[in-house]
């Protein structure tokens, strides 16, 4: 716990059943992930939220206030009928889908999560313990516009900015992922296990010198994805971007989009299956991309299939 000398006996005595401190002071901190943004722009990233201890993937869904299971779930490749009862082991790494944000040359979470103080909990706690490192304790005190980071208080709502981005790299679009540094990791480990090279990881992260990377740090990562622009979406304002090996919906969950490498990174596009979100109908033409381009306008061909099979039905009913 720590002291506050601002206040008098007499105060903390009577603040002390709605007042939480921490002690903010560690050693060999990593810097404050800071992600760069060349533009205002939206997009959707990940975070690799590490379990400190097991958990389920519903209360990590509750965590990080996920609208549904599903987003979860194609984010880290699991199957569609996987439950929210899914046991996640200790020191397990979940990618956690969410909405980037870029303003002001940097890119954090849009609003999003919200977290609410509980009985000793601290900023450092909530930031290192609660939320594995993704952001610094500063980073939530500024946001929330706290004053004295060794004051906050029980059932406060504070908004935990996750770092993140929405730009191209190397000239391509990709899925920005926010990868904390287990210790003993290199930059050329990390660079090979997410398919990308360690000048890019380097420069991304304003890296002058590999050997003194920081157990802790949170680095920049872009993934490599596919993008809708093979895809036909049911707007012209839907932008669709799926990180390698993942898949999303779309279309009100009418359409599940993978991408895979072996797809040449092609975003392929089927019938989900599942109801709509809106309580709509699924017509099955939400995500057909034009013919030619991959299997997903096989959704377009079904339904029409299914259109001249019913009129020709109601053609028979008057003969």
């Amino acid at each position: 716990m720590g002291l506050l000398p601002s206040l008098s006996l007499l105060s903390l005595f009577i603040l002390s059943p709605l007042l939480t401190t921490t002690t903010t002071t560690v050693t060999a901190q990593a810097p404050p992930p800071v992600f760069k943004c060349t533009a205002k722009s939206t997009c959707t990233a990940l975070a690799g939220y590490v379990s400190p201890n097991t958990t389920t993937l519903g209360h990590i869904q509750s965590l990080f206030q996920l609208p549904s299971l599903l987003p979860l779930l194609g984010a880290n490749g699991l199957p569609s009928s996987t439950p929210s009862t899914h046991k996640v082991p200790q020191n397990s790494t979940v990618r956690i889908p969410f909405p980037c944000r870029c303003t002001h040359g940097s890119g954090f979470s849009d609003h999003v999560p919200s977290y609410v103080v509980v009985k000793n909990d601290g900023l450092f706690h909530i930031a290192s313990g609660v939320f594995s490192g993704l952001m610094a304790y500063q980073q939530i005190q500024t946001v929330n516009n706290i004053t004295d980071a060794n004051l906050i208080y029980v059932g406060q709502t504070l908004w935990i900015p996750l770092p993140c981005s929405c730009d191209d790299v190397d000239g391509q679009q990709v899925v920005h992922y926010a990868h904390v540094v287990a210790p003993n990791s290199t930059v050329n480990e990390i660079a090979k296990e997410f398919d990308t090279t360690s000048p890019t990881l380097m420069r991304l992260n304003g890296i002058s010198d590999p050997r003194k990377l920081i157990a802790g740090q949170v680095l920049d990562v872009p993934l490599k994805a596919c993008s809708s622009s093979d895809v036909q979406t049911s707007s012209p304002a839907d932008s669709l971007l799926a990180a390698n090996g993942t898949y999303i919906y779309t279309a009100n969950n009418c359409s599940k989009c993978t991408c895979d490498a072996a797809n040449d990174y092609k975003l392929q596009c089927q019938p989900s299956g599942l109801k709509p979100a809106n309580g709509s109908t699924c017509t099955g033409t939400e995500a057909a991309p034009p013919p030619g381009k991959n299997g997903a306008w096989k959704v377009e061909q079904v339904s029409w299939s299914w259109a001249i099979v019913l009129v020709s039905i109601q053609l028979c009913r008057f003969l």
